[in-house]
């Protein structure tokens, strides 16, 4: 069996002016980067955005499991779909992080033939957005350290400094650092912290920024440190703005490139759902609106964080409504749940199914607390079988959802004609009464405690006594209206990585909650969930390699 990147090298791409004609879009507003991947330009918003908007449907999953649940694969294949039942269908998705790619997860282009393509440029250095990002974050850090070393006019307590360095690739010894060792001249010496690119406010300021003008405001708002006498200095009043945005200014731009069935696909932005608010930029689904019938979006992880905060986040602040909603899951991940070893999966076993069964229950539940209608589909399988794809569809119609067998991995576009029907069938027989979890009024506490017991199921919410000061440090400030970007491991609807299915009569543990004053939301870190991932024993980085010719192989 070919590997995906097999298939994405050996894939006939079109030209992306060829791909942008399908969409509407002409030359002019194409910024080329090469033959099959170009930025739309700021002058092509200006022709589209009267336009009217499409529907719109979010890809979301159960918990991920080692077994595996194919949410982004769904949302290409899906797409891939739409165009062959003749529907103007633009997916939208985020960029891969380095991180996972040379760790374990690997990337995020899709898999089998339900991939965008190129992939490997997507997964490895795409259009520089990252990097732009990395060192608009890192100038910022050099300029505040910079000002605290020619005199400290701001009077910023070193001991209170709250930005940190940032690095797209899991690096677990940066987590905790010592900087300004040497010489007077080599900078004061305190203790810093590094996190990964996609964690960084950089990243969800572009994410949700409108336009440059709101870009250069919310950078303009980031709190890098307090002073001595506690009062919060931003990036501003470092005079980093304009610099940062210069930096940013290609980023903002969304990026076109296609599937493998050469549907169009805008990839703009990348942060982690597990911690970070997990979507792709508001600018590439708002053009992708404007540009379709159908806009196709995932959000990061399974329901309980992707989902989430594309909800009570992204679309709170963008004014979007999700027409539907499709929730993936497999059967081999379902009887992980209930139970079974990976070397099991393959088995039939009704029994491990309807004890796992309630993870997907309770992502069906939580995604109608939004008022938003469910079609649940499965990632087939070549072990699954009809006794549990019939207890699976049975369980799903119960409790009011449709339900669809994908197929897309193994025969691309074809394989999810029947997904993409009942998903038609939804945005055309059933409303959407889409609202937020949470009014904006709420106290933080409030907030947290609502998504803890309303989404994870939790019992109640404990906190460290550092985070009770920094959350009423947070709301004396004036951010209290804020929505939470919680931080949670993404393989429990829990705190704990090991409570598989519907853990009950658990705690959500706060260690740490700090303002995201640009983005415009409070981060809340839970139990041990690190904003900088480490290297596994045998990282996927063992198996990437060049040949001769300029080919890349090992990467997935």
């Amino acid at each position: 069996m070919k590997t995906d990147i097999q298939i994405a090298q050996e894939a006939v791409m079109l030209p992306i002016k060829e791909v942008a004609q399908k969409a509407g879009i002409g030359e002019d507003d194409l910024e080329l980067y090469g033959k099959y991947k170009a930025k739309l330009s700021d002058d092509f918003w200006d022709k589209i955005k009267d336009n009217e908007d499409g529907k719109l449907v979010l890809v979301t999953a159960i918990n991920p499991t080692p077994a595996g649940e194919g949410k982004t694969t769904t949302t290409v294949g899906l797409g891939q779909a739409m165009a062959k039942l003749n529907k103007k269908a633009i997916i939208a998705l985020r960029e891969p992080s380095l991180g996972p790619c040379f760790g374990v997860k690997g990337g995020a282009a899709g898999g089998g033939y339900a991939q965008v393509v190129p992939m490997d440029d997507l997964n490895l250095h795409f259009t520089g957005d990252f990097h732009a990002i990395t060192s608009a974050n890192n100038l910022l850090a050099a300029l505040l350290d910079n000002h605290i070393q020619q005199g400290n006019a701001l009077q910023i307590d070193p001991r209170q400094v709250v930005w940190k360095r940032c690095l797209d690739m899991n690096d677990r010894v940066l987590r905790n650092i010592v900087v300004g060792l040497g010489k007077q001249s080599d900078g004061m010496v305190r203790e810093d912290h590094f996190v990964i690119t996609v964690a960084s406010e950089i990243m969800a300021v572009l994410c949700l920024a409108e336009n440059l003008a709101d870009l250069k405001a919310r950078l303009g708002r980031i709190i890098v440190a307090y002073t001595f006498s506690g009062e919060p200095v931003t990036a501003d009043q470092l005079n980093a703005t304009g610099a940062m945005a210069a930096l940013l200014k290609d980023a903002l731009k969304p990026n076109l490139i296609q599937t493998l069935e050469h549907t169009p696909a805008l990839v703009h932005g990348g942060p982690f759902a597990n911690i970070a608010h997990g979507c792709n930029s508001v600018r590439a689904t708002r053009m992708a609106l404007k540009m379709s019938d159908i806009t196709i979006t995932e959000a990061g992880f399974g329901a309980d964080l992707g989902a989430e905060k594309f909800m009570d986040i992204k679309c709170r602040m963008a004014g979007l409504k999700p027409d539907a909603v499709v929730l993936v899951a497999t059967v081999r991940a379902l009887k992980y749940n209930g139970g079974v070893a990976k070397v099991d999966l393959g088995e039939e076993n009704l029994e491990a199914l309807k004890k796992g069964i309630v993870n997907l229950e309770k992502h069906i539940e939580n995604i109608q607390k939004y008022g938003v209608p469910v079609v649940v589909t499965l990632n087939s399988f070549v072990t699954d079988t009809e006794a549990e794809y019939e207890y699976i569809k049975n369980f799903c119609e119960e409790r009011g959802c449709e339900f669809a067998l994908s197929e897309v991995w193994a025969k691309g576009g074809e394989g999810g004609i029947a997904l993409a029907e009942k998903v038609l069938e939804t945005l055309e027989t059933k409303e959407s009464h889409f609202h937020p979890l949470y009014e904006d009024d709420l106290s933080i506490k409030e907030k947290i405690e609502k998504i803890a017991t309303e989404i994870y199921g939790a019992r109640g919410v404990v906190y460290e006594p550092a985070a009770e000061k920094q959350i009423a440090k947070i709301e004396s400030l004036g951010f209290a209206k804020f929505p939470v970007c919680m931080a949670k491991n993404q393989y429990s609807l829990s705190d704990d990585a090991k409570k598989l299915g519907r853990p009950e009569n658990f705690d959500i543990h706060i260690r740490e909650a700090y303002v995201s004053a640009g983005a415009g939301f409070v981060v809340v870190l839970t139990g041990a969930v690190m904003t900088m991932p480490g290297l596994p024993k045998t990282p996927a980085a063992f198996n990437i390699d060049v040949t001769d010719d300029g080919k890349i192989v090992g990467l997935f």
